[in-house]
């Protein structure tokens, strides 16, 4: 009698928690929260543990040397590269090099991008639709589009393997090596790549800026240059913040500007000295080391995060909007004054943000690079015959287009995974956003995008190491990776999306007993359309242009951005300039798209 009762009790409590579990997986969102959340973890710190166990592994190729068997234990990587004999000129030399890069490339982008929304918010300076519109130019572009623009322009005879550039062409001015090679160039490249983030953030504030502020400062005669000091700047200071620590942390991660500026006098940063140890060394300690730089990378990426939850969290309130005042002061520069500005600013902008593409067309054109003696030609994009290294022209190049091909196809498979799984993440965070378990996914969502490019490759190169079929699939090894890479944006894009809407909106529907995926495709989906196709065609544009990701796991001739860099290598700088103003059309056309599509577009709301 009593084991009947304890059996029929045991049999209510399984039958109570199986309905418990219907239940629970019976909404669509803790479903989705789990699968994701499971898939987030496999794809983010299992790969993290390859890393960590690698940089305490033996590899094959200094077993002997270390009197050890392959595989086993060891801390030799860690002792080489922070006080080994090579230490210096493999981690220490590099790492300085990258801290000093990113110092400056902060201090440049926010100079640059600060004055422009300045003068296009804050004074009557005309033409400010074409500024604010070009200025971005260079931050849709691939990062190294201005690197090798500036290396065309600038290079000269004076360079270490240097030749005649187009500035030399033109005025026999021949610049010193330093304006070409080294820190400046490599920091000033990525400040002006990064500028559009100090115009977008400063540009916001000083829009928006309740006139009061400075009108109250004016009426008590305090000089033009106290009120900008001591009232706009520190007003600026959120926006100043954010601008250096998300340029602090790229610069920190940039691969491709600093091996376009830096190969000729063997310059290293971090970023390029881990592609060195792990494309050298594969089986070697070498790859240990470049596990324990890229290690170090990620743990620069999670300090500037603290940071950042440091100065955002603070009680500190800047209001800058009141509703007492709806204008906006603007600074008169003069009837003469703003013409001035006006015309200078617009060079300056015309030579960073057209100058690249201008550029590209004359070095493709070019019989050999930096030979304007004998005029243009027409070869490297029309021949049929072989020319060099078994290249034909442009148009009858199988590798270029084959190249091109194979990036558009990785930014379609990455945006329609990460487009979709996002918008999936998306809205069951919103959905369940008060449990922890929608709080964990949404951080493991946001989590790939504080690890450097370059680390996030190296991630999976040693995966790919250790899993051979994955390594022997490099398609499927790079569309994992840049899924993995791109969900934070579409994640976001679909969360905030979300956010707005009612959920009396999805009831109504689940009223009518509506199945799931009906309410998504007919009634959520089309209502936010504008933002979830921002997250499916915002991975597309940044997968075209991304070299830092892939340059690792890649084969050269597998992306358009891979074989540009092979083309740099086999002394064909006419057919890589031609490559990528080919690669700089397609991007402009995308985003062109994308913003007659979704009607969205960087500058919008601060002057463009």
């Amino acid at each position: 009698m009593e084991n009947t009762f304890q059996l029929d009790s045991m049999k209510l409590k399984a039958k109570k928690a199986m309905n418990r579990g219907l239940t629970f997986f019976g909404m669509p969102a803790n479903s989705i929260l789990i699968i994701f959340g499971v898939l987030l973890l496999i794809l983010t710190f299992i790969p993290f543990i390859y890393v960590i166990v690698d940089s305490f592994t033996v590899h094959i190729m200094e077993s002997t040397a270390l009197g050890l068997p392959n595989g086993s234990f060891t801390t030799a990587h860690w002792q080489d590269v922070f006080a080994g004999r090579n230490s210096v000129a493999y981690f220490w030399r590099p790492l300085g090099n990258s801290l000093l890069v990113s110092v400056l490339a902060c201090a440049f982008a926010i100079l640059f991008g600060g004055i422009v929304a300045y003068l296009v918010t804050r004074t009557n300076m005309p033409f400010k639709k074409f500024v604010s519109s070009v200025f971005i130019f260079p931050y849709i572009m691939p990062q190294w589009t201005l690197a090798l623009f500036w290396k065309n322009f600038f290079i000269s005879t004076n360079c270490t393997g240097g030749y005649v550039g187009e500035l030399q062409a033109m005025t026999g001015f021949a610049s010193p090596e330093w304006l070409v090679f080294g820190t400046f160039p490599i920091a000033l490249v990525l400040g002006l790549h990064y500028a559009p983030f100090a115009y977008i953030l400063m540009g916001g504030i000083l829009r928006n800026m309740d006139a009061n502020l400075e009108e109250a400062a004016t009426i008590l005669n305090i000089p033009r240059r106290k009120i900008f000091t001591h009232i706009t700047i520190p007003i600026l200071k959120p926006a100043i913040l954010s601008t250096v620590l998300l340029v602090f942390s790229s610069a920190m991660s940039s691969y491709p500007v600093a091996t376009t500026l830096g190969k000729p006098i063997n310059y290293q940063v971090l970023a390029t000295q881990l592609n060195v140890m792990l494309q050298g060394g594969r089986y070697s300690g070498e790859a240990g080391m470049g596990a324990i730089i890229s290690l170090v990378l990620i743990a620069i990426g999670v300090v500037i995060l603290l940071l950042n939850n440091a100065t955002t969290g603070s009680r500190k309130q800047y209001t800058t909007v009141s509703g007492k005042s709806g204008q906006v002061s603007k600074n008169n520069l003069g009837k003469v004054g703003k013409w001035v500005v006006a015309v200078i600013l617009s060079i300056i902008v015309l030579f960073f943000c057209i100058g690249p593409m201008v550029s590209f067309i004359f070095e493709s054109l070019l019989p050999n690079s930096g030979d304007y003696s004998i005029g243009f030609t027409t070869k490297w994009w029309t021949s049929q015959e072989v020319l060099r290294n078994g290249y034909k022209g442009v148009f009858y190049s199988p590798e270029i287009w084959s190249a091109l091909g194979g990036s558009i196809a990785m930014s379609l498979v990455c945006s329609l995974f990460a487009g979709t799984f996002g918008l999936l993440i998306g809205y069951a965070v919103s959905k369940k956003r008060k449990s922890k378990l929608a709080q964990g996914v949404n951080s493991l969502a946001f989590l790939p995008y504080l690890l450097p490019s370059i680390s996030l490759s190296a991630i999976f190169f040693m995966v790919g190491l250790n899993i051979k079929w994955l390594y022997a699939t490099p398609f499927l090894l790079c569309a994992i990776v840049g899924v993995v890479k791109y969900i934070p944006f579409a994640s976001r894009s679909s969360l905030n999306a979300m956010l707005q809407l009612s959920n009396e909106i999805e009831e109504a529907a689940m009223i009518q007993n509506i199945p799931w995926w009906k309410r998504m495709v007919r009634i959520v989906f089309p209502i936010q359309k504008s933002s979830f196709l921002s997250g499916y065609l915002l991975p597309f544009i940044s997968c075209m242009r991304e070299l830092s990701l892939f340059v690792l796991i890649a084969p050269t001739g597998m992306l358009l951005t891979t074989l540009m860099f092979q083309l740099e290598e086999t002394g064909l700088p006419a057919l890589e300039n031609a490559a990528n103003l080919i690669l700089v059309v397609v991007i402009l056309i995308f985003n062109w798209l994308i913003n007659k599509i979704t009607g969205a577009s960087l500058d919008k709301g601060i002057g463009g």
